[in-house]
């Protein structure tokens, strides 16, 4: 992100009192007029500070619920500081914050959540659930308005609440990370609120093991900026491991009958599926990483069991000594970062996650209903949609057409080419779908 201020100007108003206007706000606003009058100017309506909100997402297949758990201060704010209201891509689910008293939106997020996924599944049918969600947002200077939103796979809008936040309320908690929890830099490339900051957090390492988390987080960090487009955008970001111990070392299997007691919880057999690796314990996530800048969440398990998940702008958890971890925490960055869809499916078709009346917010796949917004642009002239595979080995990883199978389903969905790393970890990289996808996320973050 462009720095509004020099460095220097920066200490001066993180050193200034909270909340109060000063003529440092005027000097800022000057500052920062020459990057439009549309663009939302961060020190007018933020303080350099996080507000962490976490969530209950509670329900069934149907009903929807959504009630604020407790709100949280971090002393920095690592995210973005353009574009700060708009969005890139829909997600499954939007924060907006709006100043109370002018009632201007002055920011936005996208995100996806496992309760949105959970609901597609035969269990939310008989039995209501409820998800830990947790989302930050800069501290806004005086009372804003935050409304979170959830959507269906039609992206109706089905479930909302909204509540004021005061930056002055008493409880209101603040939080710093546990002594237990180290952390040390991989990759340092900028100041916090100069790039994106990427957090690699230990799950399920006992405490003689810190140094081979160590060698893992280095080894991901490698294979994530070994794949383009992210090796062209290197400088863009910071990488900083979080060394937290676990009482036991490996992660839990249920349908072992093997329950581990780890530092966030995880467990595979999410949702019945064996290779599904996740934590319910979301806030005990963000409690482990509140003594670092962070944006994006790389959890790595210490276990050689195939196996993680990607959730767009929530966490990234994956199987650390699994022989395929490079190939595979590069896809599930793709999910978590870049909100990219799996481009896999099953010959049954057996799920419906993508309607065929609704074009899907990720931007790696279609049902056509409006194509436009995708990648028509990329198709060459006189490229039949849908496309039929070549069988040609040269063509099956940059040829664009609009492949059919995707997002799990064998008909109806599309896919921008034969094959992509978001469909096979044979790939050799993303697609030029995929990674103008990533690119334009990366511009998002960083590019006024």
């Amino acid at each position: 992100m462009r720095r509004i201020l020099p460095l220097s100007m920066e200490e001066i108003i993180r050193n200034a009192a909270f909340g109060v206007l000063t003529a440092l706000t005027l000097i800022i606003a000057t500052a920062t007029a020459a990057q439009g009058a549309d663009e939302i100017r961060f020190y007018d309506w933020f303080a350099p500070a996080t507000l962490r909100i976490d969530y209950s997402f509670a329900g069934d297949s149907t009903h929807q619920e959504i009630a604020v758990i407790e709100q949280a201060r971090l002393n920095n704010w690592a995210g973005r500081r353009c574009h700060l209201d708009s969005l890139l891509i829909d997600g499954n689910g939007q924060v907006v914050v709006t100043d109370s008293a002018s009632g201007k939106v002055i920011y936005r997020q996208a995100f996806s959540s496992l309760f949105q996924e959970w609901q597609t599944t035969e269990e939310a049918t008989r039995k209501r659930r409820a998800f830990e969600n947790v989302f930050l947002v800069p501290m806004p200077r005086r009372t804003a308005r935050v409304t979170i939103t959830i959507r269906d796979i039609h992206r109706k809008p089905v479930a909302s609440e909204s509540h004021y936040v005061n930056p002055r309320d008493i409880l209101i908690r603040p939080i710093s990370a546990p002594r237990e929890a180290e952390s040390s830099y991989i990759l340092r490339s900028g100041s916090p609120d100069s790039v994106i900051d990427l957090a690699f957090l230990s799950e399920g390492y006992a405490a003689g093991e810190k140094d081979k988390f160590m060698t893992r987080a280095r080894e991901a960090a490698d294979a994530i900026f070994a794949a383009e487009p992210f090796k062209s955008y290197r400088s863009r970001f910071n990488v900083v491991a979080v060394w937290m111990p676990s009482a036991d070392s490996g992660v839990s299997v249920p349908r072992k009958d093997d329950w581990r007691n780890t530092a966030v919880g995880s467990h595979f057999d999410t949702f019945y599926s064996d290779r599904y690796l996740t934590t319910p314990n979301v806030r005990r996530v963000h409690d482990l990483l509140a003594g670092v800048p962070y944006e994006h969440i790389i959890i790595l398990a210490n276990t050689e069991t195939y196996g993680g998940g990607g959730i767009f702008n929530s966490y990234l958890l994956t199987a650390a000594d699994n022989s395929l971890m490079r190939p595979v925490v590069v896809h599930e960055f793709g999910h978590s970062f870049a909100g990219l869809a799996d481009e896999y499916f099953y010959d049954d078709g057996y799920t419906t996650m993508y309607p065929s009346d609704t074009e899907p917010w990720e931007p790696n796949i279609t049902t056509l209903k409006d194509f436009s917004k995708k990648w028509q642009d990329m198709v060459p002239r006189g490229t039949s949609i849908p496309t039929k595979p070549t069988g040609k080995e040269k063509y099956k990883y940059t040829r664009v057409g609009v492949y059919e199978g995707g997002g799990y389903q064998s008909k109806g969905v599309y896919r921008p080419v034969e094959e992509c790393r978001m469909k096979i970890n044979e790939a050799p990289g993303f697609c030029p779908v995929c990674s103008r996808a990533i690119v334009r996320m990366i511009d998002y973050y960083t590019r006024p």
